[in-house]
């Protein structure tokens, strides 16, 4: 199981894994031509992907979405609440309707309920075998009924947006920073690192802090938060960017 993210932040979202027979994108935040691109560059087509699954409806997640569809012949894992929020980009022939535990070939998918300003969304825990990673942003909080599940995966992306002080003290209108801190928002380089402090163990090999600020944090913020929790020194620690992909990370 390998997992590279293509963008991450509030431009755009676009993550793939990738398991033997069954690759899934994860978010469509980028243009057609751009994943296109950058599936290419990596010895990779759209016929190889098996799925697409979608957190939320936001237009950093989503806005590549319908030129996907139109250009390919994947189907779009949702839940059916999440519905609504994106029939505009998606017809509803190309959707599969799923519950909180569902497979997509070998692959099986547990849906984390995340709490954000959109209609409806979720994360993941996705599982092959022995392998395992979670995905989360854009969320305010974790609940505790989802953080005890994602205990001792083998790799988190998981959402680390903002240094709370740089937040506060930045250019945001009020209104902004009191949506990105309240618990419908994003979580801070400090409440994701107090997270992973409880969940991580022996079984974590990778984290990827994803969805940074490009405005409230900073690349070294983000990784100080960490190390004040004193993670696993031998746990790699990944920050997804903006304009760059990740390295393809073996779980």
């Amino acid at each position: 199981m390998k997992i590279k993210t293509l963008a991450s932040g509030s431009k755009g979202n676009c993550t793939i894994v990738l398991c033997e027979d069954t690759k899934i994108i994860i978010d469509m935040g980028i243009s057609y031509l751009t994943l296109k691109r950058s599936l290419e560059e990596n010895s990779l087509s759209l016929d190889d992907f098996s799925g697409i699954l979608i957190t939320h409806c936001h237009n950093d997640h989503i806005k590549g979405l319908a030129s996907l569809v139109k250009h390919s012949q994947l189907n779009v894992y949702i839940p059916e609440a999440m519905y609504d929020s994106i029939k505009e980009y998606v017809p509803y022939p190309k959707c599969i309707f799923v519950e909180d535990e569902f497979f997509i070939n070998d692959v099986k998918i547990e849906l984390i309920h995340t709490s954000h300003d959109a209609p409806y969304s979720v994360g993941f825990i996705i599982e092959k075998e022995n392998k395992s990673i979670v995905y989360v942003t854009d969320t305010g909080y974790i609940n505790r009924k989802y953080l005890a599940k994602m205990v001792g995966k083998n790799a988190y992306l998981i959402e680390s947006n903002h240094d709370e002080k740089m937040l506060m003290d930045g250019p945001y209108p009020r209104y902004l920073k009191e949506r990105v801190i309240s618990d419908r928002g994003h979580l801070s380089n400090r409440t994701t690192a107090k997270y992973l402090k409880k969940i991580v163990n022996s079984n974590t090999n990778n984290i990827i802090l994803a969805h940074l600020s490009e405005i409230n944090n900073t690349e070294e913020k983000a990784l100080e938060a960490m190390h004040e929790e004193e993670l696993d020194r031998t746990i790699t620690i990944t920050i997804a960017r903006q304009h760059e992909e990740g390295p393809l990370i073996e779980v």
